[in-house]
């Protein structure tokens, strides 16, 4: 019997043609101005944090890639109810970490590394488990490279120090968060 299937023979192709084109003009349509606001004060922390651009450029573009894979799976109805359970669960989870890291930003010297780690921690696993018969392997890499990469305890810990000078950048990014989750975005 044949197995072939121009609906997933598409949806291979734009996944493969938008994992090579992630950027901003392309991923509009995924990704709204105050989650690109959000992602350029992230490459900012994560440029300054590790001096290295490059690195830096790499976890934003493999942030992108699965954000725009993610919201092609979506628009395709490819998840079952299960994993559409799975979603939720993890936009309940983003939710209340964005939720947590406001408040850690609102109320200077409450942050608490731990906490923010087991948060990333949970949403991570629990983007892995919705992809997991989605993407490839390369995918989950990046999904690990991403979240290992912004759970640095130390990268977390120097973010949210009041006299550092990443407070700029955690003021935008909270501010944003804030923004998003009063559109019910997240």
């Amino acid at each position: 019997m044949d197995s072939f299937s121009s609906k997933d023979m598409a949806l291979r192709a734009q996944k493969k043609i938008l994992s090579s084109m992630a950027t901003k003009s392309s991923v509009q349509m995924f990704i709204d101005d105050t989650t690109s606001e959000i992602l350029d004060e992230l490459y900012r922390v994560s440029k300054e944090y590790s001096g290295n651009k490059t690195e830096a450029q790499k976890v934003i573009k493999d942030l992108v890639k699965i954000a725009v894979k993610i919201g092609l799976l979506f628009r395709n109805n490819r998840f079952s109810a299960e994993e559409l359970g799975v979603a939720t669960d993890f936009k309940k989870k983003l939710h209340q970490g964005a939720m947590t890291a406001i408040s850690f930003y609102e109320v200077d010297f409450t942050f608490d590394k731990a906490v923010m780690e087991e948060l990333l921690t949970s949403c991570r696993d629990l983007l892995l488990k919705l992809v997991n018969t989605h993407l490839t392997p390369k995918s989950h890499g990046r999904i690990n490279h991403v979240f290992n990469h912004f759970s640095d305890p130390e990268l977390l810990t120097k973010l949210y120090d009041p006299s550092s000078p990443f407070r700029d950048h955690l003021t935008k990014i909270c501010k944003g968060l804030d923004k998003l989750m009063e559109e019910g975005t997240i």
